[in-house]
């Protein structure tokens, strides 16, 4: 619907980039902190994401530059990114509730039995623990950091 948008002349790509991400960026990625990833996704949202990036931009098929190229004249971050940030922000707010809050019950929580022949492996706790891992950070470090809102704040500011 936004096509006729981005291809006028009477906005600037400062305003069609601030309405990307206010509309599209915001409905695409709504309730993205839960959503547990398979490899595929953060692609698809990738693709999806520069390709409009490349019509705002007026970048189209003959004349090419790279995502990183894009990203950076549009100062806008990769996808990985904004998903890691918007979970890891998620992340903190749980842990400075209080210990017996749902939220953070099932932060921890592992249910018992295995799972169905099938079933994927991988589940949100998973990916986050292994984000840990290449951060190298463990639960115990994380839950001391995100007790300051400041300190949490610059932790997140800081992934990539």
């Amino acid at each position: 619907m936004l096509n006729n948008t981005w291809r006028s002349q009477k906005y600037s790509i400062k305003t069609k980039l601030r309405l990307y991400q206010s509309c599209v960026g915001f409905t695409l990625l709504y309730d993205s902190e839960f959503w547990r990833m398979t490899v595929s996704h953060p692609t698809k949202l990738s693709v999806f994401y520069t390709k409009n990036l490349r019509r705002i931009k007026r970048v189209l098929w003959p004349n090419t530059i790279s995502n990183e190229e894009l990203l950076a004249q549009c100062h806008q971050e990769s996808m990985d990114t904004i998903l890691m940030r918007r979970r890891w922000r998620w992340i903190g707010y749980v842990l400075r509730r209080k210990l017996n809050n749902i939220t953070h019950v099932a932060l921890h929580w592992t249910p018992e039995g295995k799972r169905k022949r099938g079933r994927p492996k991988n589940t949100w706790r998973r990916a986050v623990e292994g984000e840990l891992k290449t951060l190298k950070y463990n639960w115990d470090t994380i839950r001391k950091q995100a007790l300051s809102k400041q300190q949490w704040r610059t932790f997140v500011a800081a992934l990539q």
